[in-house]
């Protein structure tokens, strides 16, 4: 790799940290849907999780003996501000001043992200994303933890995955605040780009970097298939074009305006959110984890080898996608904040990992400006609408007893690392 790449790690505040309740904690839309029967798969909550709050030193020990330059992290919002309005909750900021000051000790870059995906209840109830008036709080928060962090953290990423957040939270409604309604969740989308543009202007008073990170995905047809150009641009414009449009050249794709319109779900757009929403980025993070391919009827097919998530392994598809992005958003240097798997065997982990490591080398030597790769994930942790089942972690958690375990994994990557 490139003098300067970055090697990382990933997690998220709800999936790892616990003590929901603990040191003035708001309840956050994961602790509402997670307690709702039925919504997760085996019944967990991130009431606990990896205990990650109580268990900061042993976690900071793992990442110093992992070898990575940079660990991505994000801040609970309700932890920092429990009802997402009004002053800062002191203790909920001093963990996190605990946590990037033992990073900076370890030698290791912290990489923070604002939002992933666990937003203040209150706000939720008084409409969340698919309101304006949520962007807004969510600078608000933004500069509060900046005021508090930002001497002493270099990157700063907005928003994970607005993608997930809109689709799944308010569309599909497999996670929370597990909403149905597809008008909503466009809304829901145009907002969250609104938030992000606020607080990158917020942000932008220190001198750190900022960025967004998309999960993002090649939409192909399945071999020897035809007739399926229109699903295909219908697919990506809402899944990758809405969003990499607005962010780097200031406007939504005219077709997806038009796709939209006749859905009955046009982008809430007002004067001046354009410029807001497109300011420069420092960095994109990119989240990849298999292509999306589609059969003759235009349903998603998965041939060939898969995870434990029934995911395709297809690590050829993060080379075409990171040159996609270094052909058709030239000039907009890139990080993978997120590549990881599920596998029942851990050799086939690292298999994986390497196969990707790989298609990101590749990428590079074609001239794509990436400028780093982080696994998700360290640790086992709570996946979401999944559960406790799926285990992306570099290390074993046994939820049980909280126990640590470095996988064979854990050590392939800090031999990679090492060089």
């Amino acid at each position: 790799m490139r003098p300067g790449f970055r090697w990382g790690v990933a997690t998220s505040a709800y999936q790892i940290e616990g003590a929901a309740a603990e040191d003035g904690r708001g309840p956050s839309i994961w602790d509402t849907f997670s307690h709702t029967p039925g919504a997760i798969a085996d019944g967990g909550t991130g009431d606990v999780a990896c205990d990650h709050y109580r268990r900061l030193d042993e976690d900071l020990g793992l990442l110093s003996r992992l070898g990575v330059d940079t660990y991505r992290f994000s801040v609970a919002w309700p932890r920092v501000q429990p009802t997402g309005t009004g002053p800062a909750n002191p203790a909920g900021l001093d963990f996190y001043d605990r946590l990037v000051d033992g990073l900076l000790a370890r030698g290791i870059d912290p990489w923070l992200t604002l939002y992933h995906w666990d937003l203040p209840q209150p706000l939720e109830d008084d409409g969340g994303w698919p309101e304006r008036d949520t962007a807004h709080r969510f600078a608000e928060y933004a500069g509060l933890v900046l005021d508090r962090l930002g001497d002493r953290v270099p990157v700063w990423t907005t928003l994970n995955e607005p993608w997930c957040v809109a689709m799944y939270g308010y569309a599909d409604g497999i996670h929370a605040p597990g909403r149905r309604d597809f008008p909503a969740a466009i809304r829901a989308v145009h907002h969250l780009l609104l938030g992000h543009g606020l607080a990158a202007a917020r942000i932008r008073a220190r001198p750190v970097r900022v960025g967004i990170t998309l999960n993002l995905a090649n939409t192909l047809p399945a071999p020897g298939t035809t007739g399926l150009d229109d699903e295909i641009r219908r697919l990506d414009g809402l899944s990758t074009r809405m969003y990499l449009d607005a962010l780097v050249h200031g406007r939504y794709p005219d077709d997806v305006l038009r796709d939209l319109a006749a859905r009955g779900a046009p982008l809430p757009v007002e004067d001046g959110d354009a410029a807001l929403i497109a300011a420069p980025l420092d960095v994109l993070g990119v989240n990849y984890y298999f292509d999306t391919v589609l059969g003759a009827d235009g349903t998603e097919v998965r041939a060939g080898p898969v995870t434990g998530m029934g995911w395709p392994v297809t690590p050829h598809g993060l080379t075409a996608l990171l040159l996609r992005l270094h052909r058709e958003y030239p000039g907009l240097p890139v990080v993978v904040t997120e590549n990881g798997t599920v596998m029942p065997d851990d050799a086939d982990r690292t298999a994986f990992l390497s196969a990707h490591v790989d298609a990101v080398e590749r990428a590079v030597a074609a001239g794509a400006d990436v400028r780093g790769y982080f696994v998700w994930t360290l640790l086992d942790n709570f996946e979401w609408g999944h559960g406790y089942g799926p285990r992306f972690g570099l290390v074993e958690v046994d939820h049980a007893t909280q126990r640590r375990t470095p996988r064979g994994s854990f050590h392939w990557y800090r031999a990679r690392i090492s060089g």
